[in-house]
């Protein structure tokens, strides 16, 4: 006991002490990984040792003057960059609007089936990149009697699992790192896995019974008084800058989406007064006067932005919008890059233990503190992208193992034996405490229900309210579900873990999985619904026959890839393909090297150096056999005479 106390500063300031970049765990006395570790992706959640408060408080506040300095020019760079990160994202969905404002808003302003619904809120969502933006319209349009409240929900649920795209996008943005890719697309995905399973579930259970129909019909008020609209502080910082380049007229897919208006051609030609290019003459015109915009528009504070254009035809404002969306997803590759790089550095040299006691909150506080960004940024995609990169870091996890639970059994056995004392004995062993990105990301989803809930306050409807509340439910419903039990939860943790996997062995993982899970299925699912709406003998005959066949073939593939080892395969063939890839890379070298090893062998043994030289050894080879053939004959002819 004397010889260990004074050791113990000691090593707290060997836990403490910045790591170098190519140090490992296994040369420290404590075996703590830090940041920039050669070993760092090796370490397991559950090798993290805790660290103590005071551990936490000294590596935070305890700096010399320069470091101090590094760590105000690291948070002016973090900063700096997340600034325009937000900025990128919200073009980017400017961009998206106008490019698929008038596709989004045609899909929406049909009332088809529930399937239909469901696709066409998911089509329109991944379109727009916000499902803040669809759960407005399809609020509105319940309260204009242009879509009813069944199908408004039906809308919503699509519009929850599109909103997952965009930081599924931003996790493909660590392609340049195995492990922060494997990391940040697990984090991504984890918020896919939730929505869908949340509609697997939810779907069918309103079909049957109406359940979110309702209980929200049971909370309803008689009236709605009106209110006015707000706007999240995030967007006042970064919208007036995005507004300057491109702003989205919003109200074209709305107009779209109720009917208004046929199609987008009817905002065309862009017509301002007396060609003066500023809110007042292209939107604010007078009654007397004749002025129009498109599917860009012009803000009131901030003007018309840099791609506004007095005279625009669709086609001049589609050509925009693409151009913007391909600056905007070049500077959001650009400043993620900025982004990860400086909060390396700032982490560089930091145990994960501090990292992790710092970051360690229960699920529900980090549930509130998801649903409270949201709330704030008015999106849940920003929320979901920003924290993306950092679960590629590995600053955050999945899930975080804080221990503590009771041996029920040596409880027990002890109760029985010293009962009249009640001594309650215990071991204390592994407890999984899930926390981290999932809750967030369920934060999240309750945080983008506040612009739906406003919409409806808006709009001073009943029933826009209604679906505004079945929006709130839904995912309070799902969380109920999918979040409280541990082997509930494991579900979408072990598929985003083996979705995370898997892009190890291929980088073709995440595009192919956005493409087949927000386009092709869904694309698919609409045409078979839409087959049973044409209400005829033959197309209901030919729909029920291909969902036979679609049954059929889940059912197929689901038995090879259990039964069939049809897992095994498929990683064996990514595997295969790793190490094609891997052999075409190292193959300049290798042929470098094997000529060298050729060299070397033809001065061991004398060989002919080229081709040409091996050539004619050959020609002057069997040219000497063909010389000595006839003397060989002669002579044993000779013999031959002799002997007779």
């Amino acid at each position: 006991m004397s010889t260990a106390a004074p050791q113990a500063p000691a090593l707290v300031e060997k836990i403490l002490e910045p790591a170098k970049t190519g140090e490992s765990r296994k040369d420290r006395p404590t075996s703590s990984t830090h940041f920039g570790d050669t070993d760092f992706a090796e370490e397991e959640v559950t090798d993290i040792g805790d660290a103590t408060w005071g551990e936490v408080a000294q590596a935070c506040c305890v700096h010399d003057a320069v470091g101090w300095g590094k760590i105000f020019l690291g948070a002016c760079g973090a900063l700096f960059f997340l600034y325009f990160f937000l900025f990128s994202l919200e073009l980017l969905g400017n961009s998206a609007k106008v490019l698929g404002g008038c596709s989004a808003g045609g899909l929406l302003s049909s009332d088809t089936n529930p399937v239909a619904g469901l696709v066409i809120g998911e089509l329109a969502t991944a379109l727009v990149q916000s499902s803040s933006t669809t759960t407005s319209i399809v609020v509105t349009l319940v309260g204009a009697d242009a879509v009813s409240v069944k199908n408004g929900i039906y809308l919503i649920m699509g519009a929850n699992i599109g909103t997952s795209v965009t930081n599924t996008i931003i996790a493909m943005g660590q392609m340049g790192s195995g492990d922060q890719l494997e990391r940040a697309f697990a984090g991504a995905t984890v918020h896919d896995l939730f929505n869908l399973l949340s509609v697997a579930v939810l779907f069918p259970l309103e079909l049957i019974s109406g359940y979110l129909y309702y209980l929200t019909k049971a909370m309803l008020p008689d009236s709605v008084s009106k209110g006015d609209k707000w706007t999240g502080p995030l967007k006042k910082i970064v919208s007036p800058l995005a507004g300057r380049v491109l702003k989205a007229n919003k109200d074209v897919i709305k107009e779209t989406a109720t009917g208004k208006v046929e199609s987008c051609a009817e905002y065309y030609p862009v017509t301002c007064v007396d060609g003066i290019e500023d809110y007042k003459h292209c939107v604010g015109c007078g009654e007397d006067e004749i002025c129009s915009v498109g599917l860009i528009t012009c803000d009131k504070k901030t003007g018309c932005p840099a791609f506004f254009q007095h005279g625009a035809t669709k086609q001049n404002d589609t050509t925009s919008g693409g151009v913007c969306l391909f600056l905007s997803l070049v500077l959001l590759l650009i400043c993620l890059m900025g982004l990860v790089n400086v909060l390396q550095r700032g982490l560089m040299g930091m145990s994960t233990r501090i990292i992790y006691k710092a970051t360690k909150v229960p699920g529900v506080v980090a549930i509130v503190i998801g649903a409270a960004i949201t709330v704030l940024v008015q999106s849940s995609s920003i929320t979901t992208s920003v924290l993306t990169p950092i679960v590629g870091l590995g600053v955050i996890q999945l899930e975080q193992v804080s221990m503590l639970y009771y041996d029920v059994s040596h409880y027990l056995i002890n109760f029985f034996i010293v009962r009249h004392h009640i001594l309650m004995s215990y071991t204390p062993l592994i407890h999984k405490h899930k926390q981290q990105m999932l809750p967030l990301t369920l934060g999240a989803n309750i945080g983008t229900t506040v612009t739906g809930l406003l919409a409806a306050l808006v709009s001073g409807k009943v029933e826009a309210l209604q679906v505004a509340l079945a929006h709130l439910f839904f995912n309070l419903s799902g969380i109920v579900i999918w979040y409280p039990l541990p082997f509930m939860r494991k579900v979408p943790l072990e598929g985003a873990r083996a979705l995370g996997k898997w892009t190890r062995r291929s980088k073709a993982i995440p595009p192919i999985y956005i493409i087949m899970v927000f386009f092709v299925i869904p694309l698919l699912l609409l045409g078979l619904s839409e087959l049973f709406m044409q209400k005829t003998v033959g197309f209901t005959v030919l729909g029920a026959l291909l969902v036979v066949f679609v049954i059929f073939g889940i059912a197929r593939f689901v038995w090879w890839w259990k039964r069939q080892e049809g897992r095994d395969k498929f990683l064996a063939c990514l595997d295969r393909r790793q190490q094609m890839e891997a052999c075409k890379k190292t193959l300049p070298e290798d042929m470098i090297y094997l000529k060298s090893k050729v060299g070397q062998l033809v001065e061991h043994t004398g060989l002919p150096e080229d081709e040409e030289e091996g050539i004619e050894a050959g020609k002057e080879l069997s040219e000497g056999t063909d010389e000595e053939e006839p003397v060989v004959a002669a002579a044993t002819e000779e013999e031959a005479d002799k002997e007779e």
